[in-house]
């Protein structure tokens, strides 16, 4: 598969992702698709899985988590059978009701017309800020010191 076809597959799972297509997205995955995001404490999607059984646990447990507010690919660089992305996304985390944004970087290989493995890479710090639990009363209605 060339370059161009690589990156054309990309952009229709891209597509179906934002749609809210992950059958169509996961039907573009290979059935031995190796699939990693950095580990992150208190993120539970986060980490290594393997095949598409896990990969449909991922979307699974991404959308109880977190809601998209704006998820946009810019850049499809390609090169052999390795596509790079590069984007931006802003999510609301559902337990918090935090919001986090950042650019993002995604690297994957394409195998006899499939996506062969997913890498990305972020900002973690900011995820994982969103997922932390909020201290009850803190920065609401406590005391303030007063200067004098």
């Amino acid at each position: 598969m060339n370059e161009q076809a690589n990156i054309s597959l990309l952009k229709q799972a891209y597509d179906a992702y934002g749609r809210g297509d992950i059958q169509s997205l996961l039907g573009m995955v290979a059935q031995d698709v190796d699939w990693e995001l950095p580990e992150i404490e208190g993120v539970p999607f986060t980490g290594k899985r393997h095949g598409v059984s896990q990969v449909a646990e991922f979307f699974r447990i991404l959308a109880e988590c977190q809601e998209p507010r704006e998820f946009k690919p810019d850049r499809f660089i390609a090169q052999d059978d390795q596509v790079v992305v590069l984007g931006h996304g802003t999510f609301a985390v559902k337990a918090t009701g935090a919001e986090f944004s950042g650019d993002w970087c995604h690297i994957f290989r394409v195998a006899g017309g499939k996506i062969a493995s997913f890498k990305e890479y972020d900002d973690t710090h900011q995820a994982a800020q969103a997922y932390r639990p909020r201290g009850a009363g803190a920065g609401m209605g406590a005391p303030q010191p007063s200067v004098h």
